[in-house]
């Protein structure tokens, strides 16, 4: 029992460090709810945590991936290990070195039992024969961890295909309804091939490493969550879709702002009116309501190499904010400052926009090297316009200047202008202040948040409720 607990706070301090929010009273939930579930059904074990800590759809990968580290399947169904004097030979070359998969008949042999189990469908099978594919082919002579692609490379599960569509349609017409539904069944099937195989090299990998390591390296926080500097491609696709109702929310609070912060002009005919109930003293004063409409925004974002994926993120969250706002003029700087609002045509791709703005945007004055205070100047002397008592202004940037010089009275004169104005800083708050940051020095005169993920950015437009 004391194992199984170990296990069990283990696994939700992972869960945890991996983002998933978990808290106390959940853990506590799926304690409860293993009482109720056959311990050694891996199944029903799963089932039972999931019910009880996974909030989100998007959450069930990371939960997978992590259960599968702390409950393997050697652990809940008794299964045995591959044990390596049980692993299959390699056939040899002349030269003493295994010959190339196309040419090795156990291979080929290996490949058919495959294909056999893709035309059958038994999971269970399947994932024994992941098992044993990994022991041979998972590690080559001489490496110490164990890969997924070794397999993968051997076998070549996706190019079994054509036979196994030909051993199912049997001859009948090609292209058909019949056709695209085996094909989907066997892509799914070899997709959940090379799923077992991933699981079964992260268990061995944590059999070597230990699996706080190998957690901490096998899953990737769930999107809410991901540094915006380590998206690639697909997330920053995803991130779109999740930054255009957070850009909705953060125009309705501005508007929210400018509503209640000024009260509109006198009504003195309804003043009057209402004077009369006292004998003409007008002790209640009415006022016209402000004329709702919306505000404008101008966007200053640092593009140095420094936070290059944070600008990546700039770019989605200014393409959502375009179409919350009457006017949205976007503007990049390095050491000097070009306006940046013609690269965000609808339709644009950002990263077609990202590689436009690279190389034709005048951002650089003399070392491309980060300068806030040059560009700041830049930007005051060019587009001092651009803020008027209507424009909402956002900084998005790290507040490094490589020690230069900062402009603060410029920025000052800037901030009194605007009606808002917020600075969003992708750096942690731990790293403020230290090296050639003036992230203090700037919040005296701006708000400053931290800014790394989806969190945080709905956590900022909370505060600015």
């Amino acid at each position: 029992m004391a194992s199984l607990v170990d296990r069990h706070t283990g696994f939700v301090a992972a869960l945890r460090e991996a983002g998933l929010p978990v808290s106390v009273a959940e853990g506590l939930d799926a304690v409860r709810a293993m009482q109720a579930v056959d311990l050694l059904d891996r199944g029903a074990l799963r089932a039972a945590y999931a019910a009880t800590v996974v909030k989100r759809p998007q959450h069930r990968p990371t939960f997978d991936t992590l259960f599968d580290l702390w409950f393997p399947a050697a652990v809940g169904d008794g299964a045995g290990a591959v044990r390596e004097e049980d692993r299959p030979v390699r056939t040899l070359g002349a030269d003493g070195n295994p010959v190339p998969p196309a040419l090795d008949p156990e291979v080929q042999r290996r490949r058919g039992e495959l294909m056999e189990l893709f035309l059958s469908g038994d999971d269970a099978a399947l994932r024994q024969f992941a098992r044993t594919a990994v022991a041979e082919y998972g590690r080559t002579p001489g490496q110490e961890s164990w890969f997924s692609s070794g397999v993968l490379r051997a076998l070549s599960p996706e190019t079994l295909m054509a036979g196994l569509l030909n051993a199912v349609l049997n001859g009948q017409e090609r292209g058909g309804m019949a056709e695209r539904v085996a094909r989907r069944t066997f892509r799914d099937r070899i997709g959940r091939f090379e799923e077992l195989v991933a699981s079964e090299v992260r268990r061995r990998i944590a059999e070597d490493t230990g699996v706080e390591r190998t957690a901490r390296l096998a899953v990737r926080p769930p999107l809410e969550r991901l540094d915006f500097s380590s998206a690639n491609r697909a997330d920053l696709a995803a991130l779109r879709r999740e930054v255009y109702p957070l850009a909705r929310k953060l125009a309705s609070r501005l508007v929210q702002k400018q509503r209640h912060g000024k009260r509109g002009r006198l009504d003195f005919r309804r003043t009057v009116r209402a004077s009369l109930a006292s004998g003409g003293v007008p002790l209640t004063t009415h006022y016209r309501p402000r004329r709702p409409h919306k505000p404008e925004l101008v966007v200053l974002c640092d593009a140095s190499d420094s936070v290059s994926a944070f600008a990546h993120f700039t770019l989605l969250l200014t393409f959502a904010l375009r179409e919350q706002f009457s006017k949205v003029r976007a503007f990049a700087f390095i050491d000097a400052t070009d306006e940046i609002t013609k690269y965000f045509a609808p339709g644009a791709d950002v990263t077609d926009a990202m590689t436009r703005m690279a190389a034709e945007a005048d951002l650089v004055w003399i070392t491309g090297r980060s300068n806030y205070g040059h560009a700041i100047k830049v930007f005051d002397d060019r587009y001092r316009d651009a803020i008027t008592p209507k424009t909402s202004l956002l900084i998005l940037g790290d507040a490094r200047s490589n020690y230069g010089e900062l402009s603060l009275p410029i920025l000052r004169s800037m901030v009194d202008r605007a009606r808002h104005a917020y600075w969003l800083n992708p750096e942690p708050r731990r790293l403020w202040d230290t090296g050639d940051s003036a992230a203090s020095r700037y919040g005296d005169l701006v708000p400053m948040f931290e800014c790394r993920n989806l969190t945080q950015l709905a956590a900022f437009i909370e505060e600015l409720a």
